[in-house]
């Protein structure tokens, strides 16, 4: 099978389309023919060995790409109940060891599985695991209920609209920051406010809620400059680690990592079929056009994801 691996860290030219041997599942796995796989930002940090020189993931000598599926089950090992070969699937590879989901074929285990939303092609449903789990889970994380005021950084981002929709369809209101260009749309996600990100944010989001937000989702990784727009003891949620404020002013500071959850993703499938998330596909392209899409994601301003089409 083909699938995208690098053998040494480096900018898009170090990617590579190899032949491997297509994966085989074991007790509890299920082999996916992959349909399409989302490009994201933790491809680019991979690809550069950000990743590694993080101590997030060990050095090997050869490193597969990629953590969204969507596809076609292809053989289901023993004890993988609940899906059958044929069923249109979504998943989450968050090891990255080995052959990973951009590929023409990937093995997951059953429980980072869920079937694929019915209201949507294979190709979109693709977008949704990574930012969608790193959505709900910070969101989760946040403790963010009906009343509160919420600031989400990259609201026009694959991962900060999905905190934007799944936050104002719990009756917490939102201020999306974004691009000028971006207002149309994070309001139609459901924003009560919009802010052009600026770097005095706390200022303009004060000017708006004086004393400060109740909880900040820092998707845009802003770190401190957003956590200024946050009352004293405020929650604040960060997605990147290393750039995770202090704890100022009697906040709490979280930092959420994301993991492969099938059941919940299930539950997000049945959102986007209820009509109540929105699948974002920015273009489309074919595996060996990968460092044109990696160039692409690092250019900025792509509203939607780039997905991998085997």
């Amino acid at each position: 099978m083909k699938a995208l691996i690098i053998h040494s860290h480096g900018g898009p030219e170090v990617l590579e389309v190899a032949e491997l041997d297509p994966p085989v599942p074991a007790h509890g796995q299920v082999a996916i023919r992959v349909a399409g796989a989302t490009v994201n930002p933790i491809d680019l940090s991979t690809r550069a060995g950000i990743i590694t020189q993080a101590g997030l993931m060990a050095d090997q000598p050869q490193i597969g790409l990629g953590w969204d599926v969507a596809g076609v089950v292809e053989a289901v090992g023993d004890g993988a109940g609940g899906f059958a070969p044929g069923d249109a699937v979504i998943g989450l590879r968050d090891l990255l060891s080995g052959p990973s989901a951009q590929a023409e074929l990937v093995v997951l285990d059953a429980g980072a599985v869920a079937p694929a939303p019915r209201s949507a092609s294979l190709v979109e449903a693709a977008t949704l695991p990574l930012n969608g789990l790193t959505a709900d889970g910070a969101l989760r994380r946040s403790g963010a209920v009906a009343g509160d005021t919420l600031l989400v950084t990259g609201a026009a981002g694959a991962v900060g609209g999905f905190v934007v929709e799944l936050a104002a369809a719990r009756g917490i209101r939102v201020i999306g920051v974004a691009s000028a260009g971006d207002e149309a749309l994070v309001r139609s996600l459901g924003a009560a406010e919009f802010l052009t990100r600026t770097d005095a944010l706390g200022d303009a989001v004060r000017a708006l809620v004086p004393g400060g937000v109740d909880v900040a989702i820092d998707a845009a990784v802003l770190g401190i400059a957003a956590h200024q727009a946050l009352r004293n003891g405020g929650t604040f949620v960060c997605l990147v680690r290393p750039f995770a404020p202090p704890s100022l002013r009697g906040t709490t500071v979280h930092v959420f990592e994301v993991w492969a959850d099938g059941a919940r993703l299930a539950e997000l499938s049945a959102l986007v079929e209820a009509g109540r998330l929105t699948l974002r596909v920015a273009d489309t392209l074919p595996l060996t056009a990968a460092a044109a899409a990696h160039e692409r994601l690092a250019a900025g301003g792509v509203r939607g994801r780039l997905v991998l089409v085997p």
